[in-house]
């Protein structure tokens, strides 16, 4: 296995730089990783031709919505135990939280109607769809046309949120929880997130270990994905994340987000999510989760420097205000959405 890390840069591409994923950020350096030895820089020209491609190919875009910026994506969690904001979208308050996304300048919307978080207790399907496919069928009915992910675990729920208007499947299991998932990805023929996890939420953070978080994770990643291909699924619809918070310590989760331009190597475009995460609190002295969010803003920006393509934060309002900053000092990476959004 090769581990090539590319040293990502912004600004003004020099010639002999090599575009990041197909977007306005490159590289022309590589930091390659190994077991036990260290690492060592070398030029981006060394790459193997294979891995060339998967570095700098663009990503398929989700939806209409492309891939070569940083996307947010904003958390719409209809359940009442999320670990910082269960509850605050029973009934008309999600629709009134996503019409506030789109106004606000989301660009995709997540809706999970399971939480997740350490300890969580998994949800029955017919209650998990009572809560997820009422909310798809109410933003379409709306006229909110913001692309729409489904937070689940479950085949079932998945396809009928696609029938009702979604178009990404997220599964924090990599669609090892349920058997039916991997079929139901292959046959809804969309983007399906693959997320790494050590153990379930029940026990996850239970003392985990490895030998080397950020090699480890990435070689789970790169064996899942090759075992999906073989089921049927396209590489071009898979996304990665590397599961900032599942499964991990404090340290591993700043090791991951340290090394994170290392996943672009599986050809895959990257989903980064770790607002308001625990680790954040720890680091940042705030126990309260839903006051992370500057702590959130800090590490997604990192995310974005880092060429992840879509940003998975809470404080969507706040992550908006703050990518459009990062976007101004990084000119290379403005939108025309960026320029047209304040005349002053």
């Amino acid at each position: 296995m090769i581990y090539a890390r590319p040293l990502v840069q912004s600004g003004p591409r020099p010639a002999d730089a090599m575009p990041l994923a197909g977007g306005s950020l490159w590289f022309r350096d590589i930091e390659y990783l190994s077991r036990g030895s260290g690492s060592h820089f070398a030029s981006a020209r060394s790459l193997p031709l294979n891995l060339a491609l998967r570095l700098t190919q663009p990503r398929a875009p989700i939806g209409t919505l492309t891939l070569d910026q940083p996307r947010i994506m904003g958390i719409l969690n209809v359940t009442p135990d999320s670990f910082s904001d269960g509850g605050q979208n029973a009934g008309t308050a999600a629709l009134i939280n996503a019409q506030q996304m789109r106004d606000n300048g989301t660009d995709i919307i997540d809706i999970g109607g399971e939480s997740t978080r350490p300890g969580a207790i998994p949800v029955d399907e017919a209650k998990e769809h009572a809560r997820v496919i009422p909310t798809v069928q109410a933003i379409r009915a709306n006229g909110i046309a913001l692309p729409i992910s489904i937070d689940t675990r479950k085949a079932g729920i998945a396809r009928g949120a696609m029938a009702a208007g979604a178009e990404m499947f997220n599964d924090v299991s990599a669609l090892t929880y349920d058997p039916n998932s991997a079929e139901a990805a292959r046959d809804l023929n969309v983007p399906v997130c693959l997320m790494h996890a050590q153990g379930d939420p029940r026990s996850m953070q239970q003392n985990p270990q490895y030998d080397d978080v950020l090699l480890d994770v990435y070689d789970w990643l790169h064996a899942r994905i090759a075992q999906l291909e073989a089921l049927g699924l396209r590489r071009r619809n898979i996304v990665v994340d590397p599961g900032i918070g599942f499964g991990k310590t404090l340290e591993h989760n700043l090791a991951l987000i340290k090394g994170l331009s290392l996943f672009h190597g599986l050809g895959c475009a990257i989903l980064f999510g770790a607002s308001r995460k625990r680790f954040i609190g720890t680091i940042a002295g705030q126990p309260d989760a839903a006051l992370r969010d500057p702590g959130s803003h800090a590490v997604m920006l990192h995310a974005a420097s880092q060429g992840a393509q879509i940003l998975r934060v809470h404080d969507t309002a706040g992550a908006v205000q703050s990518l459009r900053m990062w976007r101004a000092m990084n000119p290379a990476t403005l939108t025309q959405q960026d320029m047209e959004s304040d005349p002053q």
